[in-house]
């Protein structure tokens, strides 16, 4: 068997034989203190054949596509899977298969759609194992957190299929004795579902489970990095039961993404399009669904504050400030970007978060129980986290952790201080393991630093004084706030912004609202 061998810049020699690293030995060459990289092993992905499915799932049936495109591991760069690389056709035919379905879904009754979906939760819960090693081998994340996605994941299925029962009409007294006024809910139809690849189940599930509840049908477009979770909930939509043409996948690759999401978009038998991922992207789908008026929900991007006050508990802001930023690496759109601390405390801040920091990041393979950090999902994530430390530290700011970006897409937990508004990575959004710290003396300031954003996804701040409290919540612009918390997302919560974030709302009882229309029925010439 052919062998290359390798010397990484962390001073660990790997053999290569058969698509598969193996770490020989580990050099002592010098790296910061306060930061171990956890070795790297060969790692394998060991899942159930049924699950690891590589093409396409339209009308019931795994079809192929004429080419394909290669998956890979974001920390390793190595080929898990070739994936069929679905084109306008295979799209169409998605639709097609949707909208005839979609007659015989929507005359289920919402008991039946309801029982489906709890199958389908029992099915992500006993196989959630084998679908967790997927995320972590196609997105990066740490076992952990891919193990706490697929919980969420499944949370969604289970909370719409209890949603599924709780869609209400509404009789409305008239004001002629002679008719009635109801208002009655009905699916909208066939529903494009673009998903992104930093929560390649969960984001598929949130949307998914609301629209097949309301009675809609679905097809959905994961993102190029992480289709083999999205095809395996296929998989495990079809043991379930939920009928052909129901749910449908079509994954392809970022060349044949533009002409796919054109299909999806403009097509008149999709009557509702909702995506996930940049705000400038969202501006082009909107654009496209506008030509034949469907309705649309968007999550787009976030630039969250985290805002911790003299009046804080010092502690639990900065265990709020861990959970909100590192989460995968970094990698979620409500992800805190901006931290501001007031004057008082700053100091002690700072002292605390970079300790926790020392002990708590783990970097390394998403499959190694150490790793708390692992890859971002490629190397043009990590070049933007390390433009966004050089152009902060030329203008001033102190790194005081990490700050380097490694081999591959890994790049260094960094911690910095002495930020001001005018570098970067307080002006845009980073999606990286970046924490830029700006020092501030008042809540007025704070405020006016953090509303300076023509996004407003999430919001989080700390403080004790129960008056400001109530002020900062209502007065930050933003559809969610963490008060004293940094993970604030639950399927019975609604999840969307205001700004530029977005339109409309997913999870809690206003998600499965966004797939319904409200017919008003008039119902005339009765008897007084």
């Amino acid at each position: 068997t052919e062998t290359a061998f390798y010397l990484t810049s962390c001073g660990q020699i790997y053999s290569r034989a058969m698509g598969s690293f193996c770490l020989l030995r580990s050099l002592c060459l010098p790296r910061q203190v306060g930061l171990p990289l956890v070795m790297h092993r060969q790692y394998s992905l060991d899942i159930s054949a049924q699950l690891l499915r590589t093409q396409g799932y339209v009308n019931g049936q795994w079809i192929n596509a004429p080419s394909t495109f290669p998956v890979l591991d974001p920390a390793t760069g190595e080929e898990i899977a070739k994936v069929a690389d679905c084109g306008p056709a295979e799209a169409k035919l998605a639709v097609d298969a949707a909208y005839k379905a979609f007659y015989s879904w929507k005359q289920h009754t919402a008991k039946e759609r309801s029982v489906l979906l709890r199958k389908w939760y029992d099915l992500l819960t006993l196989n959630k194992e084998d679908l967790a090693k997927l995320i972590t081998f196609e997105c990066g994340k740490p076992m952990k957190e891919s193990l706490g996605e697929i919980a969420y994941a499944a949370g969604f299925l289970e909370w719409f299929s209890e949603e599924a029962r709780r869609v209400y009409g509404d009789v409305v007294p008239s004001a002629a004795k002679d008719r009635r006024i109801l208002l009655l809910k009905q699916p909208v139809g066939v529903a494009s579902i673009i998903t992104p690849w930093n929560f390649p189940s969960a984001m598929i599930t949130r949307k998914v489970g609301a629209a097949l509840a309301a009675g809609c049908t679905i097809v959905v477009k994961p993102a190029e990095d992480t289709p083999l979770s999205a095809l395996a909930l296929a998989e495990l939509a079809s043991q379930a039961g939920i009928p052909a043409g129901v749910f449908n996948v079509v994954p392809c690759s970022r060349e044949k993404t533009p002409s796919v999401g054109a299909v999806l978009c403009t097509d008149p038998l999709v009557g509702k399009v909702s995506f996930t991922g940049s705000t400038a992207t969202g501006k082009i789908l909107l654009k496209l669904a506008a030509d034949t008026v469907k309705r649309v929900s968007m999550e787009l991007g976030g630039h969250a504050p985290f805002i911790v006050f003299d009046s804080a508990d010092v502690d639990k802001a900065v265990a709020g400030a861990m959970n909100s930023k590192f989460r995968n690496s970094g990698q979620t759109c409500v992800c805190s970007n901006r931290f501001l601390v007031q004057s008082k405390i700053h100091d002690c801040f700072i002292e605390k978060l970079g300790k926790a920091m020392d002990a708590e990041l783990r970097l390394g393979h998403g499959s190694d129980p150490n790793t708390t950090q692992g890859p971002l999902i490629n190397v043009r994530a990590s070049e933007k986290v390390e433009h966004q430390v050089m152009d902060a530290v030329s203008r001033g700011a102190k790194v005081l952790r990490g700050g380097k970006r490694l081999d591959g897409s890994f790049h260094q937990p960094t911690l910095l201080a002495d930020v001001t508004t005018d570098m970067l990575c307080t002006r845009e959004e980073t999606f990286g393991p970046l924490l830029p710290v700006i020092r501030f003396s008042t809540e007025k300031e704070a405020l006016a630093i953090a509303n300076a954003s023509h996004v407003g996804l999430a919001g989080y701040f700390f403080s004790q004084d129960v008056s400001q409290i109530w002020r900062v919540a209502e007065n930050l612009e933003v559809g969610m706030v963490g008060v004293n918390e940094g993970l604030l997302s639950t399927p019975e919560a609604s999840f969307g912004g205001v700004k530029q974030s977005g339109l409309g709302r997913e999870g809690s009882k206003y998600g499965i609202e966004e797939y319904l229309d409200v017919k008003y029925m008039c119902f005339g010439g009765l008897t007084p």
